[in-house]
């Protein structure tokens, strides 16, 4: 299974799996069938889940309303809708190696 996905309509499915309380907040890299994510914020009281749509929007360059979370509200493992955005997943991991896209 990929990490990402387009559906029907075109918005981007991402499946994450989220590390909190890092020292910044930046993708780190895949971590079996979803791509890793740390958080610099705690999992208290959804600023992790906060946090994490702040993130996939400034990096998406949507508002945060184009992010709804799919599953995994109060999970590590967790599928995220992005609707119309313009930018494919390649934006993620600018800073990661190719070999993510494979």
């Amino acid at each position: 299974m990929n990490w990402y996905r387009s559906d029907s309509a075109n918005n981007l499915i991402l499946t994450l799996h989220i590390q909190t309380g890092a020292k910044y907040t930046e993708v780190a890299g895949l971590h079996g069938d979803a791509l890793k994510i740390k958080l610099a914020a705690p999992p208290v009281e959804g600023k992790a889940n906060a946090a994490l749509i702040k993130f996939l929007a400034k990096t998406f360059a949507v508002s945060l309303r184009q992010i709804t979370f799919k599953q995994g509200v109060k999970s590590r493992h967790k599928v995220i809708e992005i609707r119309q955005s313009v930018h494919g997943p390649e934006v993620l991991f600018g800073q990661l190696s190719d070999d993510l896209t494979d």
